[in-house]
């Protein structure tokens, strides 16, 4: 990854990523009385704006080390928009054309950066995903449609989670100095979970790990396919492991707290006006996960690093209640 954005000249886009900075919350704190510290890693500071362009450059890279991408090919995969746009902003600056399916439930600020970025977007209606088998197929659709081109597979490709444990992880253990005693992070892919855990409870097996996931009421149901959503936020519990995203690693996971989309939102809002951070849903999701976690009597006096995706500018326009 990057040395960080002072003191010198890069030489190219992906130097850039990575080396995020930790900011400890005090005034969020204070003004909660929480006993646990806060301190949040945040993922906006890479160069296209979100945790994603970690996973996107070192699935890219791993690709053209291996000789599966090769100038003016084509990359493909579904997305939530983050991970879409950080492969699109790495694929302009290593000469890649991009295509991506995407629900139409996304933020459409997410398409109109895709569009920027000269990406073919394919909506892919929201009902399609309450289909238990919907990752398979549209898998499969990819592929099919897609046979020249390289399927980036974020949800199962390996290089995700390891680029977490390579980086993410040992950057949140040099940053704290080794105190950090919870990790607080959602699952999209579940790489951030999964390979940043991994690292930090090899380095101190009594870190807890937890998952922020939405509640029942932010969910897409038959009745109401297209909810206000947490982008990008997935459902871990009660979900057939078979189901689930391939880089999900739920034996590092110790606890998962969920949680209505109002209540990421409110998160939001109060991190702006309290911190001057201005951050995603997914963020206030992870972030009002962590409030719980620190208001704890027994966390009195213990670190909590909560990951913060993206930034809040990806959603000032909210969804249409419906996609025709």
């Amino acid at each position: 990854m990057g040395t960080g954005p002072a003191g010198r000249i890069y030489d190219e886009f992906s130097q850039l990523i990575g080396n995020t900075p930790l900011l400890e919350l005090h005034r969020y704190r204070k003004n909660r009385d929480l006993p646990g510290r806060l301190v949040a890693k945040i993922e906006y500071f890479n160069p296209a704006g979100s945790v994603k362009d970690r996973i996107a450059w070192a699935i890219i890279k791993d690709a053209e080390e291996t000789g599966r991408l090769k100038p003016g090919d084509t990359i493909v995969d579904v997305t939530s928009g983050n991970t879409g746009i950080a492969l699109a902003a790495i694929a302009a600056s290593r000469g890649y054309r991009a295509k991506f399916y995407a629900s139409d439930n996304i933020s459409p600020d997410k398409i109109r950066i895709l569009d920027l970025f000269g990406v073919e977007v394919v909506p892919v209606r929201n009902e399609f995903f309450l289909d238990p088998e919907a990752l398979e197929k549209i898998t499969n659709r990819i592929r099919e449609e897609n046979p020249d081109a390289y399927f980036t597979d974020q949800l199962a490709n390996p290089v995700n989670p390891q680029a977490h444990f390579d980086n993410t992880g040992p950057e949140i253990w040099r940053d704290t100095n080794g105190e950090v005693d919870f990790l607080v992070a959602g699952v999209g892919t579940g790489g951030t979970i999964s390979g940043a855990g991994k690292f930090l409870k090899s380095k101190k097996p009594d870190v807890k790990v937890v998952v922020a996931e939405p509640a029942e009421g932010s969910l897409p149901t038959e009745e109401n396919p297209y909810p206000d959503e947490i982008d990008g936020v997935h459902k871990v519990s009660e979900i057939d492991p078979q189901l689930l995203p391939g880089n999900y690693d739920g034996s590092v996971v110790d606890e998962i707290i969920a949680l209505e989309t109002a209540d990421a939102r409110r998160t939001v809002r109060a991190l702006a006006s309290e911190e001057g951070v201005f951050v995603g849903t997914s963020s206030g999701a992870t972030l009002w996960a962590a409030t719980q976690i620190a208001s704890r009597p027994e966390n009195a006096g213990k670190t909590i690093v909560v990951v913060l995706p993206d930034t809040g500018e990806r959603y000032l326009t909210l969804p249409s209640d419906h996609r025709g």
